[in-house]
């Protein structure tokens, strides 16, 4: 992280999400995509702490952005496997250059939009974990969200980012925490965790974090 804090560089971004509030320009410095686009430490640290906890192994990312979140579930546990997805090429080349520089080799970027990508990752697979950290619209979540559903088991976790960013993204949570095969959910306010263990009756958890 402080590498890319530490980075002078400027890359174009290809932006297919809702955009960016505090970005004007597709030409972007990293570090300061580090510094406001990346996972926050406390997030981080809750991540690394989830992975081994509740024994994810199968994990997918939807938001690769410059690695970060990609890193933290890598290092977190040695089994872990992670497909994570970027939409934006330039973006893409940064997070495999920090995580060819760690050594991480458990992580797999795919390049691409994620209405291309995601048809061929939820065919045959169950996910124990899945990171929403894309496109932060109402519409694309909720199809996300729709898509991610056959993939994902008893014990699967849904995280989603920035559930508070807009009018859209919290109509979508709150859609979401409605949705008969959720059980529990925790909002965070930047995020919103789901639980789908049907043993558990339906909850919803809100913690000042």
């Amino acid at each position: 992280m402080k590498t890319l804090q530490a980075s002078e560089e400027v890359i174009e971004v290809a932006d297919f999400g809702a955009g960016s509030k505090v970005f004007k320009s597709n030409s972007r410095e990293i570090a300061k995509i580090a510094k406001v686009a990346s996972i926050k430490k406390k997030h981080a640290l809750l991540l690394m702490r989830m992975i081994p906890y509740f024994n994810l192994k199968n994990c997918l990312e939807l938001g690769t952005s410059l690695g970060v979140a990609a890193y933290c579930i890598a290092k977190s546990d040695d089994n872990v496997s992670l497909t994570t997805i970027e939409g934006c090429p330039n973006t893409a080349k940064v997070a495999q250059k920090q995580l060819m520089s760690f050594g991480i080799k458990n992580v797999t970027v795919q390049v691409g939009e994620f209405e291309q990508i995601l048809p061929s990752l939820v065919t045959n697979q169950k996910y124990d974990i899945v990171l929403f950290d894309g496109n932060h619209t109402k519409e694309a979540t909720r199809n996300y969200f729709d898509t991610l559903l056959t993939s994902k088991h008893n014990d699967s976790i849904f995280i989603f980012d920035d559930i508070h960013w807009s009018k859209g993204m919290t109509e979508v949570w709150e859609e979401i925490k409605m949705h008969p095969e959720v059980t529990v959910t925790i909002d965070l306010f930047k995020w919103g965790i789901v639980f789908f263990r049907k043993e558990q009756r339906k909850e919803h958890f809100t913690i000042r974090f």
